[in-house]
């Protein structure tokens, strides 16, 4: 709870609590505006009671009946002799800045005793000297009492911090010794203690104790103050706190073990409950204890500052809040003074002080003076705006030159003297002794951990701070040494590595984090920072005296502290908190597992290693497996090894699990060595996914294996497995099966994959020794070798699949991951259709063989049920996610299947009696079943147009090859002709209703040409029953009109074709055959004429045929001429891929003949009509032509040198003759 300091009554809320900060008020002093808010983060104190108003003449020398009694009201103030100035621990902002961990680094500027705060302000008005340890963390510096007395007395004894000491006689004080506190000052401090006491004793202030005053402020108190004083610096110091002096007193000098020296404690706050620790209490807190009443977050102009108060603060009656002083009513109050009671009223937030003025101990009167009156009390005026320019600019200097993270400064000034020096005292130690003989460094080193920690926490806001969490955990880790703090240094690489996001979705590596994020200016890594130079302009002087080179920065002359704007925030800090850019994923995913690496190293290191592990060497790579196909033992033996797997994940549900380094389970190395394990595993898995893309196969297989190995370490590490890490080792082995497929497919590169499959980075190497301390990472080795059989990688390409669906179904992670379960089963139904397929191919291979055997072999056999199985599983697989386009596609390829059994069974070409057998029409029966089931299974085109369209194609082509089949190679011996006809008539009629002519597509030409085909068989098969046909005349006559259909519908078909003159020349000539056929059993001229004339007419309509053919030979020719002329290619016979010229020959020659036979009879019937009727002028015009195409004819066809092209110009000349007079002729004759 936060509350503003001053109103009595309210309960002290416990540290941590936050509620809507209440803002102080602001404060208008002296003309000039001050603004000053003060919020109470955190209190001790009780409720406010009044203090007890002393009766004049109160002697203050004799000690009060509680004296030294621990008081709630005074809190620790009453038992440390000078209540509200305390000394302040050498750790007290630690202590602060651990309870207030969010504040750290982002909100506040100073986190600090207020002590602290109180002597920096008032450095231009005091000759004391001024000694300060200051740290960053992010923007916020801590500053910590220094006191050097302290430090070099303990010095004497313990042998530490001696360069210290030399550096500082040498540099500041060449005469150092130890000063004591006056008599006086002890004096002071008795009657002031005594004073509260009184002034909290109510009616019995005024009771002294008798003559055993003397024992109660010697008794106890040397050993209680030795006891606390050690508490106050952490190993390998142990220093008793020192204690603050009057602030009007000579600051010089430090404090012995007097009787009077008694110290108190205020139980330590809570632990904050947002921030998981990997510490236990020593290692966490270091004994640094947040010990003040109050912690209040200040706010004095722009400003921001967590201060430790111990002030008592009373409730005057009619005041809400008074802060209560004494004052020896012979000595005016000096500035410094006033300067003191001002600060500590404003931090409290305290409106009014209560003085209290004696003579010699003898209590002479009160008086109330405002707070805002206290800069303009006589002898101690001071203006409120200067010290306002001394606090910017002392914060202006500080964030200036204290900008290495995790460095000790130390801010001094000499007793009298007006500089102001800055130095490094971590790079002093660096350079004369180990880093960790600075006590600060294992705090600083735990507070930017905490840090990192608590920013980690805030997911919401996490990628904003990426930046400044890595900087945080890259400074904490220089910090430490890993002999001394493994866990902190195995905790923080972990920390780094969780930085990068591996599994977020892809986008632009360069938007993966803001560039400067949060790029404050605060931050900075020691590596990328300017050299310590002269570049601070103002703070260093190269003409300054040798002995200031040490210095970072120096103030000369304290009266530049006034100047308002003096100093500014100018210095320019590299803003390198940004995270960095990671160019590609592998960059990004390296980096990850150089962390892991170091973590690892980490974990390893405090593991005591055990007698019997074999010492493993990090520069000798470990061999990887390759198995070559002569000595595996093929897919038989992975199913061993596949039920020892999953015997394995078994078990891992009843707790088994060994460690062979002997690490202890629940141990911190087991849980961090666990994480580090697991998140390597995902930086291969995704190394592995990005070598995919780039389609590098064996670089992918490399990587799975070790994201695999990884894995397998990690089962034999925890007891039980995360259905996460089930769900991620599901993915592994699913990209796995991925990889394998695509090896498989692509066998050519075979040795290129080798070699990036055995390659190993160190990086790598030193992992995998890592993995080997705690198992042998062999039991995923039958999905990570690389095979060079294709069946092999086939299988075992399945077998992940397999296993990756198995993990699924065991541990109920099926209906929790709907999408991993569909992605795996389309993948074992793509797998199984791969292995069906390349059976298939197998089985036609051995098929095209087998010449001499007519009989069907067991290895056919073998390969047709191996493959038909892995269909049908296939075709579950698909079934069961309601993937239709892929179950009908497998169910497509079944169909293949049972051609290629068909064909199998039919019999050798040098059979003169084959026929159509049973076999082969049962198995072409069995695929048109499964192409059935394909359309069925689709549904409708809409579906998926390509898959359908390929389907109706399949089936088309399977009704087409068995009707073709059947009428070439009639079962005569089984059925009837007439039943053989019909089957034939009802397979093609189903063949061209599946082969679609009309849909534009890729298809469209050869669905035309198969459509064209079609129809000429069926009108070469009605008209062959036409000719072998006596009898039944309607059935003649049916086969008649069918006959002619079928011919019309073919010539239409191949006439849309462009690429097929022959066939359209063939399709012509038995029209006219027909004709001839239909002709000869004519008996009228009339009926006859008619006949010969639409005959003559078909022959006519073969030109476009003719000049298909004429343009390709044209086109030939000039081909052969060019080849000719060209010196590179001789060969003159390249002749058209498209035209056949001994078909071309053989239809020519037909055709001559069968236009020779119709113009002879059509001359002879026109010869004899013309004798019978008398001239008829048209009949007399088409006599003349045909006589004349007739003649010229039989001229060409004489004449044996012709060549091809010039026997179709002479044909192409003669139809175009012919068809000027065919209309005229058939109009005559009706």
């Amino acid at each position: 709870m936060e509350e503003p300091c001053g109103p009595a009554g309210a309960a002290a809320p416990l540290r941590g609590d936050a509620e809507e900060p209440k803002q102080g008020s602001v404060l208008f002093l002296g003309g000039n505006e001050v603004k000053s808010s003060a919020v109470v983060k955190y209190s001790s104190a009780p409720p406010q009671a009044a203090f007890a108003r002393l009766q004049e003449k109160t002697d203050l020398k004799l000690p009060p009946a509680n004296w030294l009694r621990e008081s709630a009201k005074l809190g620790p103030a009453g038992t440390t002799i000078l209540g509200n100035n305390k000394k302040s621990k050498p750790f007290s902002s630690f202590g602060m800045a651990y309870d207030f961990i969010d504040s750290v680094g982002n909100d506040v500027d100073v986190v600090s005793d207020s002590e602290n705060i109180k002597k920096l302000l008032k450095i231009p008005y005091s000759k004391s000297h001024v000694s300060m340890a200051v740290h960053r963390i992010g923007r916020t510096l801590l500053l910590d009492e220094l006191d050097i007395q302290e430090l070099f007395m303990r010095s004497s004894q313990t042998g530490d911090w001696t360069w210290l000491k030399e550096f500082y006689q040498r540099l500041i004080d060449q005469k150092w010794q130890r000063k004591k506190k006056s008599k006086e000052h002890w004096y002071q401090k008795a009657i002031l203690s005594k004073f509260l006491y009184y002034s909290i004793n109510g009616d019995g202030a005024a009771q002294p104790v008798p003559s055993t005053s003397k024992q109660h402020q010697e008794g106890p108190v040397s050993g209680e103050s030795d006891e606390t004083g050690r508490a106050s610096w952490p190993a390998p110091f142990e220093m008793p706190s020192s204690l603050s002096e009057d602030p009007g007193a000579s600051n010089q000098g430090s404090v012995p073990l007097e009787p009077s020296y008694i110290v108190g404690h205020v139980a330590s706050a809570p632990k904050e409950q947002n921030l998981t620790t990997l510490f236990n209490d020593g290692e966490n807190s270091q004994g640094l204890k947040n010990d003040f009443v109050r912690n209040i977050l200040w706010t004095f102009e722009d400003i921001h500052m967590l201060v430790g108060s111990n002030m008592p603060i009373f409730g005057g009656g009619r005041y809400p809040a008074v802060s209560l002083r004494l004052r020896d009513n012979n000595k005016p109050i000096n500035v410094l003074t006033g300067i003191d009671y001002w600060l500590d009223n404003l931090i409290c937030n305290v409106p009014e002080l209560v003085m209290c003025f004696h003579v010699n101990g003898i209590v002479q009167k009160y008086e109330m003076i405002k707070t805002e009156d206290i800069p303009n009390l006589e002898n101690s005026n001071f203006s409120t705006k200067v010290i306002k320019d001394i606090a910017q600019n002392i914060l202006s200097f500080l964030k200036s030159n204290c900008t290495k993270e995790g460095h000790t400064y130390w801010l001094f000034k000499a007793s009298g003297s007006d500089i102001v020096k800055l130095y490094d005292l971590t790079t002093l130690c660096e350079e004369t002794e180990d880093k960790y003989q600075n006590p600060f460094t294992m705090p600083v080193a735990i507070l930017l951990y905490k840090v990192a920690c608590n920013m980690m926490l805030k997911k919401n806001q996490n990628k904003k701070y990426y930046g400044t969490i890595r900087t945080l955990l890259l400074n904490c880790l220089k910090l430490l040494d890993n002999g001394r703090h493994p866990q902190i240094i195995a905790s923080a690489n972990y920390m780094l590595s969780e930085l990068f996001q591996l599994d977020e979705p892809k986008k632009d590596d360069s938007t993966d984090f803001p560039i400067n994020g949060n790029s404050d200016e605060s931050y900075s890594e020691e590596e990328e920072e300017m050299p310590d130079s002269d570049e601070n302009g103002s703070y260093s002087n190269s003409s300054d005296p040798p002995d200031d080179n040490k210095a970072v920065a120096i103030i000369k002359s304290v009266g530049e502290l006034s100047v308002p704007e003096k100093y500014k925030s100018v210095h320019r800090i590299r803003p390198s908190c940004a995270f960095p850019v990671c160019h590609g994923t592998e960059e990004r995913c390296r980096l990850v597992l150089n962390y892991v690496l170091e973590g690892l190293k980490s974990v390893d290191s405090s593991v005591k290693k055990e007698g019997d592990l074999p010492a493993a060497d990090p520069s000798t790579p470990i061999p990887l497996k390759y198995e070559d196909e002569s000595t595996s033992g093929g897919p038989e033996c992975l199913e061993k090894q596949m039920a020892l797997f999953l015997d394995k994940m078994g078990s891992f549900q009843k707790g088994k699990h060994s460690s062979q380094s002997g690490m202890i389970p629940g141990s911190w190395q087991y849980k961090m060595k666990l994480q580090l394990i697991l998140k390597s595993s995902k930086a291969y898995y995704v190394l592995s996914e990005a070598a995919m893309i780039l389609q590098k196969y064996g670089r992918a297989l490399r990587y799975i294996k070790l994201a695999l190995q990884c894995h397998d370490t990690y089962c034999c590490l925890c007891a039980s497995m995360l259905p996460e890490v089930l769900l991620f080792l599901c993915q592994c082995l699913t990209l796995c099966g991925d990889i394998q497929l695509m090896l498989a497919q692509n066998a050519n590169n075979r040795a290129a994959y080798l070699e990036e499959y055995n390659y190993q980075t160190k990086e790598d190497q030193e992992i995998l020794h890592s993995l080997h301390r705690e198992s042998r990472c062999q039991v995923f080795a039958w999905a990570t070798d690389l095979s060079t059989d294709l069946e092999c990688q086939l299988s075992v390409s399945c077998k992940c699949y397999e296993a990756a669906y198995e993990i699924l179904l065991f541990s109920n992670l099926k209906n929790q991951n709907p999408e991993q379960r569909v992605q795996v089963l389309k993948r074992m139904g793509n797998i199984r259709n791969e292995i069906g397929v390349f059976y298939m191919n197998q089985a036609a291979a051995v098929q095209t063989e087998r010449v001499v055997s007519k009989n069907v072999s067991t290895t056919e056999q073998q390969l047709w049920k191996k493959s038909f199985s892995c269909f049908e599983e296939g075709i579950q697989n698909f079934e069961s996610i309601d993937d239709a386009t892929n179950a009908a596609l497998l169910l497509c390829n079944t169909g293949r299947l049972m051609r290629i059994c068909a064909q199998a069974h039919c019999a050798t070409e040098g059979d003169l009696k084959r026929e159509f057998s049973p076999e082969e029409a049962l198995y072409y029966n069995k695929a048109i079943d499964y192409y059935l089931k394909a359309l069925r299974s689709l549904g409708k085109r809409d579906v998926h147009p390509a898959v359908w369209d390929s389907v109706n194609w399949e089936l088309s082509t399977t009704y087409f090859t068995m009707a073709t089949l059947q009428q070439d190679y009639a079962p005569l011996s089984r059925k009837a002709q007439e039943q053989i006809e019909k089957e034939v008539s009802e397979a093609m009629m189903k063949s061209l209703k599946y082969c679609d002519v009309d849909t534009v597509s890729v298809r469209q030409p050869l669905c035309q040409y198969r459509a064209a085909t079609i129809h000429h068989r069926l009108a070469s098969m009605y008209h062959s029953c036409l000719r072998n046909q006596v009898g039944d005349e309607h059935l003649r006559k049916q086969h008649r009109v069918l006959a002619d259909l079928h011919y019309s519908k073919a010539v239409r078909l191949f006439q849309l074709l462009k690429d097929a003159p022959c066939e359209f020349l063939r399709v012509q000539l038995e029209r006219v055959a027909f004709a001839e056929f239909q002709m000869a059993s004519q008996n009228s001229s009339a009926g006859k004429l008619k006949t010969l004339f639409g005959a003559l007419d078909i022959m006519a309509k073969t030109k476009s045929a003719f000049q298909l053919i004429r343009k390709e030979l044209v086109a030939e020719s000039e081909q052969i001429s060019k080849d000719k002329s060209s010196a590179e290619n001789t060969l003159p016979n390249d002749s058209s891929a498209g035209l056949n010229k001994e078909e071309v020959l053989k239809l020519l020659s037909i055709f001559e003949s069968r236009m020779s036979f119709l113009l002879l009879q059509s001359i002879k019937l026109l010869t004899s009509t013309k004798k019978k009727i008398g001239g008829i002028n048209e009949e007399e015009a088409v006599l003349k032509t045909n006589k004349q195409v007739y003649s010229l004819l039989l001229r060409a066809t004489a004449n044996k040198s012709t060549t091809l092209l010039e026997r179709i110009e002479v044909i192409l000349n003669l139809l175009g003759q012919l068809t000027q007079n065919t209309a005229a002729g058939a109009g005559g004759v009706q």
